[in-house]
């Protein structure tokens, strides 16, 4: 136990030094105005994270050969980004690791968050930019952007959101596969739609555009007064479980047996019959990641 417990502080402390220079570079290209540099550089941040999360969900092989390969420089273009990560920041949760815990042991799951979000976010490319853009036109980025600045959010995340409620589809008719009635981007269910004044039918009537109105209309409805939502766990947790907007990674969301576990057991990572906020929030983490990749930011 004690060695494992040492190879849990090396690790944690190797990606603490790269996260760092990320910061620091990240920090550097703010100041000469490299927003391509910014966002590159926050997508390896994604990366790093994201590996700090598999190492607490017990990963513990991958995440020394991606930590070496990352020290050693290794990663390269595609694969700078993983697929199914979860992401994590500096902020540290208590959470059990892996099914039923290894002997009690208590090791980091964080608080997401990425590089900050500057005041030239308006300007920077987003994830899934480049996706929408083809599909919706420009005007649908627009809007997204002054969403998320009303929100005090990153536009990144509030996309990442999207693009994981509609299997990337970005589909304002997107239509929930276990058939709930869910609808549209951020899968409005009936009764929220007839809350907003509309329906799920006329709602899948709308351009993505317009229907971003909404997607508005819902998070103002959701959130409380004075809450911003600048972290993706939150941003999340308003869609999927507003409760839990403001409350640990470690939060538990769902447990066997029940409804609502069954429904959402695609968000078990770990498969133990728990669901906590930090494991919902890497598939849409993942998601984020995904939407960074060349062809995909813009």
């Amino acid at each position: 136990m004690g060695e494992f417990m040492e190879m849990n502080t090396r690790l944690n402390a190797g990606m603490a030094d790269i996260r760092a220079s990320l910061r620091a570079a990240y920090l550097q290209a703010k100041d000469v105005g490299d927003h391509a540099e910014m966002s590159r550089l926050n997508a390896l941040a994604v990366e790093v994270d994201s590996l700090r999360a598999k190492l607490a969900l017990g990963a513990l092989d991958k995440v020394a050969k991606k930590v070496a390969a990352v020290r050693l420089g290794d990663l390269a273009g595609e694969d700078l980004v993983g697929e199914d990560f979860s992401v994590a920041g500096l902020e540290h949760q208590p959470a059990r690791f892996g099914p039923g815990a290894i002997g009690g042991a208590v090791l980091p799951i964080a608080r997401p968050t990425l590089l900050p979000v500057t005041g030239e976010q308006d300007e920077r490319p987003i994830a899934w930019g480049a996706v929408t853009a083809r599909k919706h036109g420009p005007t649908f980025n627009a809007r997204v952007r002054e969403i998320a600045n009303g929100l005090h959010c990153d536009p990144s995340h509030l996309m990442a959101v999207m693009a994981f409620e509609t299997g990337e589809t970005f589909d304002p008719a997107q239509k929930n596969a276990a058939d709930s009635g869910a609808t549209g981007l951020i899968q409005f269910m009936p009764h929220t739609a007839h809350a907003l004044g509309t329906s799920v039918s006329r709602l899948a009537a709308m351009t993505a555009r317009r229907q971003l109105d909404f997607v508005k209309a819902y998070f103002d409805m959701v959130r409380p007064t004075g809450v911003t939502l600048a972290g993706l766990s939150d941003l999340y947790m308003a869609v999927l479980w507003p409760a839990a907007m403001g409350r640990d990674e470690s939060h538990i969301l769902f447990r066997t047996p029940s409804r609502a576990y069954t429904q959402n057991r695609g968000l078990d990572v770990n498969r133990d019959g728990v669901i906590t906020k930090a494991e919902a929030t890497s598939k849409v983490a993942a998601k984020l990641a995904k939407g960074m990749k060349s062809g995909r930011l813009g």
